[in-house]
């Protein structure tokens, strides 16, 4: 322990990781079924056993045994000898279980304010003028003191910056085509159960940085099985993760030891179809949250699924088995033995072709920061099972998980989808009003004016119709014949 993390033996002894660099990231890499996902379960035990926590997503489901301790047998026997490894004992490591989906683990989530237009674009497959849409809404929900806690606020938020854009100024136009077609975006996230991946109580880092009873850093483990079947979605809430560590963590230099170790399985999925400008922040992050104690470790089957910009930075590198049938595969062989710091006892370009089951190639950073010349190796056997723990172990590990009783139940805060419905409900009660007063008062316009009382004197009568006679050749005869009579 006092020389580090054991990775296994070579020719010239026992090969560590120097925990002081275990903080300068690292590469693991090789073809399907080279062992290395056996590696990565015992970087994570390593790790583990000095203090410090693990985030790891078990892709194919069979990492959750890290959290049983490992069977006798013959042949774990017969590597520890050669190895030369004193006082091995198989055991179970400190872990807690995380599921997007809330199945096989404590349910993580987010908050669509926390993650950000950038990567909720790219979780969108938006394009550039859609992306620009988004950005509108975080701007606007910011300007309104709104929070975007899950798809029900983006949903509002984006339907009332369509209907209200003239209302809101020229700032906050959008097309409403733009609006329609992210809306069909967050349909098929929802379909794919993104709803579930957004909402409150969010994820907590300082939850995820925890060390057992015992001193050993507890190894948290996503459930990634079902969650790679939509690579978009594992990749950015992995990146999501890691920003959020950057932005949180305070500064710390060139700590004794990390104090977190990330392992990012399937790593080229993060670089695939990524814009430019979320790229580089990708580099950025990397390069800069080794100050911060992490530690990245990205598992692929080449180094050539990495770029160059980020491999650069990679300093603790182990290369199992490649297969070169094509010239592709050939051209991916020289790339990651260029990769090392050559070691004139060893054609490191013949040895990735040549490695068996469970052998890697391995340089890791020595004092000063300075890679060790390649050796081959033979990868230590875990002192965890290798495999899946049964649903009643993995249940009895989340039943003592204090996460539980903390993130188990969904929260539906007052946010900006509450806001917007009740701000829309007084808008159209204002209408309403509004239409109901000018209804009244043209009702008022239009009433005929009040007449005098109907009842009259017979003399009133007599009068007025002798008046009404008067118009026609008749009534004047008439009349001049009543006014001669009168005059007599």
């Amino acid at each position: 322990m006092n020389d580090g993390i054991l990775i296994g033996g070579s020719p010239a002894g026992q090969i560590f990781i120097n925990p002081r660099y275990a903080n300068r990231h690292g590469l693991v890499a090789g073809a399907t079924g080279t062992g290395k996902t056996v590696t990565l379960q015992c970087l994570a035990e390593g790790f583990s056993d000095l203090g410090v926590p693990v985030f790891l997503a078990d892709i194919k489901g069979d990492i959750s045994g890290i959290s049983q301790p490992g069977s006798p047998h013959p042949k774990v026997d017969e590597r520890v000898q050669k190895i030369g490894i004193e006082n091995y004992q198989q055991r179970g490591y400190p872990v807690a279980f995380w599921d997007l989906f809330g199945k096989k683990g404590t349910p993580i989530r987010s908050t669509i304010s926390e993650m950000g237009p950038q990567l909720i674009s790219r979780l969108l497959d938006l394009n550039e003028t859609q992306e620009s849409v988004i950005t509108l809404v975080f701007e606007f929900a910011d300007n309104e003191g709104m929070l975007l806690v899950d798809l029900k606020d983006l949903r509002t938020t984006l339907e009332y910056l369509g209907n209200h854009s003239k209302e809101l100024g020229t700032g906050f136009g959008v097309s409403k085509a733009s609006v329609n077609a992210i809306l069909r975006r967050l349909l098929m996230l929802e379909r794919e159960g993104g709803e579930l991946f957004f909402g409150e109580p969010a994820l907590q880092l300082q939850d995820f940085m925890r060390t057992g009873l015992d001193g050993r850093g507890t190894i948290n483990i996503l459930a990634a099985d079902t969650l790679i079947m939509n690579p978009r979605v594992y990749s950015t809430f992995l990146l999501w993760l890691l920003s959020e560590l950057f932005e949180e963590l305070p500064e710390l230099g060139d700590p004794e030891k990390p104090v977190l170790v990330f392992f990012f399985d399937e790593a080229h999925l993060l670089f695939r179809d990524t814009p430019k400008a979320l790229l580089e922040k990708i580099e950025q992050v990397v390069r800069l949250i080794r100050s911060k104690g992490v530690g990245i470790y990205f598992i692929s089957q080449s180094p050539g699924d990495i770029p160059d910009t980020v491999l650069a930075q990679l300093g603790n590198r182990v290369q199992h088995a490649l297969r070169a049938y094509t010239p592709k595969e050939q051209k991916a062989v020289k790339v990651a033995a260029q990769s090392f710091r050559s070691n004139p006892e060893l054609d490191t370009v013949t040895a990735i072709s040549e490695l068996g089951v469970g052998e890697a190639l391995v340089s890791m950073l020595q004092d000063k920061g300075i890679p060790a010349p390649v050796q081959r190796v033979l990868v230590r056997p875990p002192h965890s099972r290798m495999g899946e723990a049964t649903p009643a172990e993995r249940q009895a590990v989340l039943a003592k998980d204090l996460n539980q009783k903390r993130y188990v139940e969904p929260i539906d805060p007052r946010s900006a989808h509450e806001i917007l419905l009740e701000r829309t409900a007084e808008r159209h009660k204002k209408a309403q009003e509004a239409e109901l007063a000018e209804r009244a008062a043209a009702a008022e316009k239009r009433k005929p004016k009040a007449r005098s009382s109907s009842r009259q004197s017979a003399g009133e009568a007599f009068l007025k119709s002798v008046a009404r006679a008067a118009g026609s050749s008749l009534g004047r005869k008439l009349f001049r014949g009543i006014l001669g009579s009168l005059l007599k």
